[in-house]
Parts: C-alpha cells; structure tokens; sequence
C-alpha cells in the first residue's frame, strides 16, 4: 500500500513539475513577443514610367481598422498640415513614452515618422486618428490637452 501512495506521489510531484516547466516557457514566449502598435511603411510604387512612393499605416490592434473605418470623417473635415502638426507632436511624446517605458506604457516600438517627409493626407490622416483611437478608446493618454475627433 506505501509503494502505491509513494508511485501516486512521485506522479504527483512529476505532473508538478512539468506544468511548471510549461507555464515558464508560455510565460518566456509572451515576453519575448515584440508588442508591436503602430509602424508606418513605405512602398515603392512603379507607375508607368514615374516612380512613387506610397506610405501606409500597419497597426496591429484588430479593433482599431474597424473602428476607423465607423470613425472617420470626410476627407475635408482637417487639413493636411493639421493632421502633421498633430502627428508631429505626438511621435514625440510616443517615442520619449516608449524610451523610458514603465508599468503605465503598453507599448514599445518607436513611431518612424520624419516630420519633414511628405505622407500624404491619407496617412496622416490614419496615423492621427489612431493616436485618437489610443487617447479616446483605450483611454492611454499620450499628450496633456491634445486634439479630439469628437470637436467640432
């Protein structure tokens, strides 16, 4: 009877032991993952015979392009120089929040945003509201007294 509480035992403390093993590498591979929010690309479009590029906004927040798309006003709502002050600004604060990161930060990557390149209206446009979407929906603050798209 003591050898089969001793095996049960044994099983017991190896089961242990390898759902141990397991949380720690589930736990090591979250960490490790990069928690990516917010990168603008740039693609190199051939045109006939003129080259140009197009820039893009990649977020990795699934519910932000929804929201987007159910948020975004007509296309004469701002103008371009409003959305790149904006977004000037708000790199900024992203990028010195990202540089020293604290348990208030969710986020890690750098925003590459060269504020004398010209994006274009569609991108600024796109990169403004998901910093709108960060400050309104996720309630982040990035910067004290910024913009809301729900001003008039």
């Amino acid at each position: 009877m003591s050898l089969i509480r001793i095996a049960i035992r044994t099983k017991q403390i190896k089961m242990r032991q390898f759902l141990f093993v397991v949380a720690l590498v589930v736990f090591v591979a979250a960490c490790s993952t990069q928690k990516s929010a917010v990168n603008v690309t740039k693609n190199d479009v051939e045109e006939g015979a003129a080259d140009s590029t197009e820039y893009d906004v990649e977020t990795f927040d699934q519910k932000f392009e929804s929201w987007y798309q159910f948020n975004n006003k007509p296309s004469t709502y701002r103008s371009q120089d409003y959305y790149e002050r904006w977004n000037r600004e708000y790199v900024i604060a992203w990028n010195a929040k990202c540089a020293r990161a604290g348990k208030d930060w969710h986020f890690e990557p750098v925003v590459g945003y060269n504020p004398s390149e010209d994006y274009g209206f569609e991108m600024n446009h796109k990169l403004f509201y998901y910093f709108m979407y960060v400050e309104n929906v996720l309630k982040i603050k990035i910067i004290p007294n910024g913009p809301t798209i729900y001003d008039p």
